[in-house]
């Protein structure tokens, strides 16, 4: 039987081969498989050949790999602090899109109260915007535009065939047809007319009222001669500007009338026109607030 190696009772040294059992009084036998590690690592100490008794190497449990290095934090890079205004405007609360609208029209707004506020030029109200108001009364018997009805026609120059001269129909629209026939008055107009003159309640025996205060009527003189320009220049057709009725519109009918003028504020009246207005170069016949015979052309 092979020899085992043997070591002293309580120590890990390993006996030499030269040992002798006196020396000791107790021995402990060393596994076999111990020993023949022990002389395998002397051998790879040493350069030998490891013996055939050497127990096979078994296999190492495969290394468990390192775990990979974590990667650095990604450290965000310092936003750069907006200034106070521009902080001011971003938290400033914004005007909403419905609104834009609105204010882009303010100026028009403007504009429009500016001009509202803008006083209006004076109109002077002259004998044709006048008369325009107090025909409205008229229109019953004469048509609005002037192509009668129970009254005579006007328009067409009608107006201006019967009364050439702006003081006979003055004095026949203060009176009345009534007061001419009272008056024992034959005709009334331009005793020359073409056609024939007219005769007082000769249109279907339907008379002409009475318009002036004096006569019974409710017009002013200034009022009858507003409608009577307006019937004459706006109705019947009459130019202002051509020759034949230019001086008349001037010194009567305009605007600037004198006439029309002294009528308005008292100044002067159907009795006393042809004397208050000799002076002008275009100057009137009488008028009077009673019937009269025509001055004709």
């Amino acid at each position: 039987m092979e020899k085992s190696g043997l070591a002293f009772e309580g120590t890990s040294a390993l006996l030499r081969p030269d040992w002798s059992p006196r020396e000791v009084t107790a021995v402990t036998e060393i596994p076999e498989h111990l020993l023949n590690r022990s002389k395998a690592r002397r051998a790879e100490a040493s350069g030998a050949a490891p013996s055939d008794n050497a127990p096979a190497q078994t296999e190492s449990a495969p290394a468990t790999p390192a775990p990979a290095k974590a990667a650095a934090p990604v450290v965000a890079k310092p936003v750069a602090q907006d200034p106070a205004y521009v902080v001011a405007a971003k938290s400033r609360r914004k005007i909403p899109f419905w609104a834009m609208t609105a204010l882009a029209t303010l100026p028009v707004w403007a504009m429009l109260y500016l001009i509202a506020l803008k006083p209006a030029e004076k109109v002077v109200a002259g004998p044709l915007s006048i008369g325009t108001t107090v025909y409205s009364s008229c229109a019953g018997c004469h048509g609005a535009e002037g192509a009668g009805g129970a009254g005579r026609v006007l328009y067409q120059g009608e107006v201006m065939k019967t009364f050439p001269r702006i003081e006979d129909m003055l004095n026949f629209v203060y009176n009345g047809s009534q007061k001419y026939v009272a008056a024992g008055i034959k005709q009334y107009g331009d005793p020359n007319r073409e056609g024939g003159a007219h005769v007082p309640l000769s249109y279907n025996g339907n008379p002409m009222p009475m318009q002036g205060e004096k006569a019974g009527g409710g017009l002013t003189e200034a009022q009858i001669l507003g409608v009577v320009c307006h019937v004459r220049y706006d109705i019947s057709g009459a130019d202002a500007k051509s020759e034949a009725w230019k001086a008349e519109f001037e010194t009567w009918c305009s605007p600037e009338s004198e006439i029309f003028k002294a009528l308005e504020t008292g100044g002067s009246t159907f009795d006393s026109i042809e004397k208050d207005f000799a002076a002008l170069m275009d100057k009137p016949g009488p008028v009077g607030t009673e019937p009269r015979a025509s001055i004709g052309k």
